[in-house]
């Protein structure tokens, strides 16, 4: 009878807890205009620039630019290896039965559109979660709004310098 009532009051501290932690989730329309920002800026080279200029000073690796379809690629790896946890894993699991989370990678894509005299800038950013054996732990996409706002705070910066030659 004690067992009972001890993983009955388990399961509903457990299943409160998860309650919690959700997140009200953001409609697409949300997420979109928190990505997309607009440039009164004549180059396409110019935006481009600005935003590789960000995503280095941020240390992404950028992969792939393609000026003419407005498009950009770029990675950056966050070591998130906790030694507690890398610590009770192995005291557990022993060294080859253990897993924990080793790094994050962060994956950039933006997309620049042209509209006459103004250019139109979506960027999207994506946490995935790796193990210390290469596994996926998790996958989901950036969307908080004061990420992007810090991002394109950054960007508009950036254009400014570009503007002046500084």
């Amino acid at each position: 009878m004690k067992n009972l009532l001890a993983i009955s009051l388990l399961l509903l501290f457990i299943l409160g807890c998860g309650e919690a932690y959700k997140q009200e989730q953001k409609t697409q329309l949300e997420i979109r205009q928190m990505q997309t920002r607009t440039y009164e800026i004549e180059s396409m080279k110019a935006i481009v620039k600005a935003i590789l200029n960000v995503l280095q000073d941020d240390s992404f690796i950028v992969k792939q630019v393609n000026i003419d379809l407005g498009f950009l690629n770029a990675t950056k790896e966050v070591d998130v290896e906790s030694k507690n946890e890398r610590f009770w894993q192995r005291f557990w699991w022993g060294k080859r039965g253990a897993t924990y989370k080793k790094n994050t990678v962060i994956d950039c894509t933006a997309n620049i559109s042209e509209f006459g005299e103004e250019k139109r800038v979506r960027v999207n950013f994506q946490a995935k979660v790796i193990d210390n054996r290469g596994g996926v732990v998790s996958v989901r996409q950036i969307d908080s709004l004061e990420f992007y706002q810090e991002f394109f705070a950054k960007v508009d910066k950036g254009i400014f310098i570009e503007k002046e030659g500084i």
